[in-house]
């Protein structure tokens, strides 16, 4: 391998890894604001309310995320990509199963899954928001009742048990898929310690279990109540 491409491949690898820090906090911040649609039904509206109309996370932070989401995938893909072309021995040869975990061979795999999960999650719920604010010019929040809709739209979505178990199948694929990026970003932009990354690598395990979790919580516990009454 050429010193320029090892630089380029590390190159590759720190950005990878800046892209999915990123992910990660959106991915937390996400999950502590559909939890707020379990506790309470008016701090969920409201906070909704407030992330749906903020010009700074409208106009800056969202088109930043879009960004980080397409970056991360296709870095994903080309790094993938480029280890294949530079391996000296065919991977199947190279016994795989025995020098790497399924997750850290199947990355490119569980990220498109993940991928096709935030096509179903736009569709259900971002394109339905932008054609209310921006094409029928509902920029107030209200329903046609005059109260505030995100909490309504979003038991709306969960009564469907095709579309809940789809929604639970891609979070799997999302705790596959950060059980081996949590502890990989970290080692790509070069925190390597004898004493810290164990405690790293506990720590994302944790995050890439229970975070999916408590979305699948999430779903199931709207899914029962649209369904009880």
């Amino acid at each position: 391998m050429s010193q320029g491409f090892s630089k380029s491949s590390v190159g590759r690898k720190i950005l990878m890894a800046l892209s999915g820090f990123f992910l990660l906090l959106f991915l937390f911040q996400h999950f502590l604001i559909n939890s707020l649609s379990v506790i309470s039904a008016d701090a969920f509206n409201e906070v909704s309310f407030f992330m749906g109309t903020n010009p700074l996370i409208q106009y800056l932070i969202q088109p930043i995320l879009l960004f980080g989401i397409i970056f991360h995938l296709i870095m994903g893909i080309t790094l993938e990509l480029k280890n294949k072309s530079t391996r000296p021995i065919p991977y199947a040869m190279n016994k795989p199963s025995e020098n790497a975990s399924w997750m850290s061979r199947n990355m490119v795999i569980t990220g498109i899954m993940v991928l096709l999960f935030l096509g179903l999650h736009f569709y259900d719920f971002w394109i339905p928001e932008i054609k209310t604010k921006f094409i029928e010019g509902n920029m107030s929040g209200l329903n046609e009742s005059g109260e505030l809709r995100f909490h309504e739209e979003l038991l709306h979505k969960f009564t469907d048990p095709i579309r809940v178990g789809l929604y639970i199948l891609s979070f799997v694929f999302l705790s596959l898929h950060l059980l081996h990026g949590f502890q990989s970003a970290f080692q790509s932009v070069g925190f390597n310690h004898r004493k810290y990354t164990p405690i790293i690598k506990k720590l994302g395990n944790l995050y890439a279990i229970f975070i999916p979790l408590g979305f699948i919580l999430i779903a199931l516990f709207h899914f029962h109540v649209k369904i009880r009454f």
